[in-house]
Order: C-alpha cells, then structure tokens, then sequence
C-alpha cells in the first residue's frame, strides 16, 4: 500500500507517505511556505491544502500522484454537524464542511494525475489516535486524544491491541479543553491556536488561586468524558493586550489553567486505565504537547509508560490518517524517528554555500568544531540531516549554546525576538540523564519536564526553569552519533554533559528548514556559527 495522509482543514497542514507499513516522509507546510503554522484555522482557509509537502513526500519514493493507492484526509465532514448544533460560535463553519467534501477534487486539482475516488476520510480523533497508538512502539496500549475540536467531538480514548483501535469513549462539543486553554491563551494576550505553550512557560510564574472557580466551568463528569464551559475570564484577571506586559494576576491565571487542565487529564487517565488494565498510555491532539501536564500523568497516573506523538498537533493527523488506512490492509511498523523530513547530501549544502558567495570551511569534525566554540559562550546554528516533524527542534534545526552561563537564556531569547519568560531545553546523552534529571527516561522528543538535581541546577543554570524544572531531550548515542559526538566533545572542554538546545528560528517564524532558511537566519541573526552539514561558517569572517 502507498498511502499519502493529508491534514489541511483547521490548522498546522502536513503530508505524510506510508509505503508497505513503513513511514518515509512527513513534512508540515510552514517549513516550505514559510508561513507560521501553514495557515491560520479559519473557514476561509480550509481550502488550502498542503501542496508543498505532499509534492515533496512523493518526490522523495520517487512515486507519481497516479500511483497511489490510497491519499487519507484527516477529517470526515459526514461526521460532522452544524456549529450551531454544537454550541459552537462559528457561524463560517459550514464553509468549512464545504471545503472539506470537495477535498477529493481540490486534491486531484493540487496533485495532477490523482484520481478523486482514491480520497478516503478518516474521522479527525481517529487520525490522531493512530498517530499515538499505531506510530508508537507499542502495539498493545491505551490511547488518549485530546485537542480543540474535530468534526463533533474533542476527545477519543481507547484501546490499540495489535494496533486495532476500540474506541472506548468521546466527548462532544462544546465540551473542550483544547477550546478552554486555547481561550484563555487569548485572554492573555498570546495568538490563539498558536502560542498556547507561551501559558504553559507562563504558568511557573505563578500560584494556582483562581483552581476552586475554575472547577467550576471545568471538571471530569464520569464516564471517561469531562465538562468544559467557557470562563468568565474577565471576572477574574483582565484581558492582557498583545504585546503588553504581564503581572502576577496573569501567572497565577495560567497556573490556574495549567492545574485544571492536569486534574481533568489524570482523572481521563485513571477511567481508562480501569477499562483497559493497559501498562503504556499513547497520546496525541495539541493538549498532549503540553509537556508539564503529560509530566503529571507519569507521576501521579496509573500508567507505568507514556508515549507522546512528537508531532501531535494536527500536523499529526496527516501520519496518523496514512497510517489508519494502510493497517486496514497491511501490518504497519511503528514511527522510527521524528527526523522525516527534507534533507540534503554534503554535495548539495556545498553547492548552496558557493552560490551564497560565503566564506566556509570543512573542518575534520564538525562535532568537535561546534563543541569548540560552544566551549568559548558562542551561540551555534546547528543544521544537519533530515528535518523534524512536529514543533520540537530535536538536535537537527536547533540553535546551540552554553548552559553553564545563565545568561545564556536572557541572550538566546534576545537572538530569537521572543518573551523573557521563554525557556530553552537541554540536550544531555541518555546514558548519562538519570544523572542530571528526575523524571520520564528516556526522552528523545522533549515531551515532559524533568527536576534538575540540586547538584547540578546551578552548574547549567541557562536551562534551569524557574520551577526547578528542565523540558529535557535525551541523544541516544547509537541513533544519533553526530550529536553525541559534539556533547563528548562539549563535556571534555567543560566538564557539563549538556548542551542547550532550542528550535532554529526567530520569533513569529517557522523553524528554519532548508539551506537558504538557515543561511538567511544565521545572516539576520547575532549567531556566531553556523554548522550546515560537515561545513563551518563564521559570522566573524562573513562579516569582517
């Protein structure tokens, strides 16, 4: 079977291929339109397709529109109803519905050669079930999706066994704690739909004091469902306007949500271990990018594992539909990595180079050059291998630095353009983790929290949240030797086994993607380095 999943309809547009089981392409649309997010999730958007990275999926097997069996679209409008049925504030949402039954010929227009019928749509909490449960390396496990909203509903909880999904129970709309975070993302001055992870960071600042009254609007209701209303936000904390300040009011209202959110989600989790007695717990929808909350549920929850969808926003809906379909006909193979997007061989990145007319060098290893100047407090552009899929930059787009130095952080935001309260990640070996960090090990997709031992939280002091906390990834050495190589080579200059790591991009920008991406950051940006593939570019001699 070769089966190409598109999600387009709300937000974050992607492509993925699945060929005889096996994953070997997923690229979101903003990393080749270079539009944040592909798009905004508006009705009058919903036509957009992700025509980028479905071409470039296709490219990459080397496969024509015509010889797919099967395209999957994450979404099923005969599922759906009217927004005013659900309670929902959209009066353009029948736009939406619209879009979506003509997907087939929009996308036999964006791919030449597609036949319509080969179109097949998959219930949204399905896609992103699979793309937990069938992706993760478990075959027998439990599954948990949650987001803003998908044709009725905006929960699924079930059960993969052999990767056949049961689904146990949903939850309709409005009833939504994606809706929830999302609104108060916007109470508070952020981009809804966008930045609700800015809440989460925001959320350590302050005390839960307004929990009682949002239990109130916002609780589990039995069953495995929930109850959530919208909130009186201005009786509680006025509106922040964007760009703003922020004060103590709005840190103890994000730590409110945050709180709420993590004791409906183990209460989700407890109702479904009791229906499943399954030891690992699989999780995707944009809820479950909430990396403290999914933290909560290894601690305190029934689950002796949990598998977090390293792009488990809507993005993920585009694997999790290729997959759904393929496994109706063939066994399918777990996700092997995040790293499945475009890539380029040393030949290419030496060609870009010489047509940008900068000065280069190919240093004997690039690993020891980065850790280097690492070593000397520069800032590093890393750019090797293939992209990652999903908003983590997991050591291949990813902005370098020393975390010894605390004012590493206040200066990785200021290269960025983005809030003084924004954390940055460590990247620590795997073998070497249990060490530094207290927590999920391992942790390859930085998707929980971890305590930093108190011997070490001010050794790396830039990668410290205010908590007390790290979102850490662990390296294992055998999967990414590259990168093991440059943290060696950091710790024999340092004595840290860490480096910091976060997303190569600036603020309001997709994260850097090809070549001429990285080339036109490391131009517009004060990075000292720029390591693309085995080759070294100095912003000294660029800019001498």
């Amino acid at each position: 079977m070769r089966v190409l999943g598109i999600n387009a309809l709300f937000h974050d547009p992607a492509a993925a291929l699945v060929m005889d089981g096996r994953v070997v392409a997923a690229a979101e649309e903003e990393r080749f339109s270079r539009r944040k997010h592909g798009k905004r999730p508006v009705p009058f958007s919903a036509w957009e397709l992700p025509e980028l990275s479905a071409r470039w999926c296709l490219e990459r097997a080397g496969l024509s529109p015509s010889e797919l069996d099967a395209v999957a679209y994450s979404y099923d409008p005969e599922l759906a109803r009217p927004a005013d049925q659900l309670d929902l504030d959209d009066p353009w949402d029948h736009l939406r519905q619209e879009y979506a039954r003509r997907a087939p010929g929009f996308l036999a227009e964006a791919l030449p050669g597609l036949d319509p019928a080969k179109v097949r749509f998959v219930a949204h909490h399905v896609a992103h079930a699979a793309s937990a449960g069938q992706a993760s390396p478990y075959p027998d496990c439990a599954v948990l999706v949650l987001d803003g909203r998908g044709e009725c509903g905006s929960h699924l909880a079930g059960r993969y066994a052999n990767r056949e999904l049961t689904v146990l129970a949903t939850q309709s709309l409005p009833d939504s704690l994606g809706l929830f975070y999302e609104d108060l993302t916007q109470h508070l001055g952020f981009l809804r739909s966008s930045d609700e992870f800015k809440v989460m960071a925001l959320a350590s600042y302050g005390r839960p004091r307004f929990l009682d009254v949002l239990r109130e609007y916002v609780r589990p209701a039995g069953r495995g469902g929930f109850r959530a209303r919208p909130v009186p936000w201005s009786l509680l904390v006025p509106a922040r306007a964007p760009g703003a300040g922020w004060t103590r009011d709005h840190a103890d209202l994000a730590a409110s949500a945050q709180a709420c959110l993590e004791e409906v989600l183990l209460g989700l989790a407890r109702w479904l271990h009791e229906r499943t007695g399954e030891r690992v717990l699989t999780l995707a929808g944009g809820v479950a990018l909430n990396c403290v909350a999914n933290t909560r549920l290894h601690r305190d929850g029934p689950f002796e594992r949990i598998w977090v969808q390293p792009a488990a926003g809507d993005a993920g809906t585009a694997l999790g539909a290729a997959y759904h379909v393929a496994s109706a006909k063939e066994t399918v193979d777990a996700m092997p990595t995040a790293a499945l997007g475009r890539g380029w061989s040393d030949a290419e990145l030496r060609a870009w180079l010489e047509r940008a007319a900068v000065p280069y060098e190919e240093p004997g290893d690039i690993a020891e050059t980065v850790a280097e100047e690492l070593a000397s407090d520069g800032i590093v552009a890393w750019f090797q291998g293939r992209g990652e899929y999903g908003p983590r930059a997991l050591g291949h787009r990813s902005l370098l630095a020393h975390p010894g130095r605390a004012g590493n952080l206040e200066r990785l935001n200021a290269v960025k353009g983005r809030e003084e309260f924004r954390p940055v990640a460590p990247m620590v070996l795997a073998e070497r983790a249990a060490e530094l960090f207290d927590g999920p090990l391992p942790s390859p997709y930085m998707l929980f929290v971890h305590d930093v031992a108190d011997a070490w939280r001010e050794r790396i002091p830039a990668v410290v949240h205010v908590d007390g906390t790290a979102r850490i990834q662990t390296v294992d050495r055998a999967e990414e030797p590259l990168v093991a190589r440059m943290i060696d080579g950091f710790e024999r200059r340092t004595g840290l086994p860490v480096v910091v790591n976060t997303s190569l991009n600036t603020a309001g920008r997709p994260m850097v993607d090809d070549p001429r991406d990285a080339l036109e950051c490391f131009g517009s940006a004060p990075v000292d380095l720029l390591a693309l593939g085995p080759f070294a570019v100095r912003r000294a001699e660029v800019f001498a």
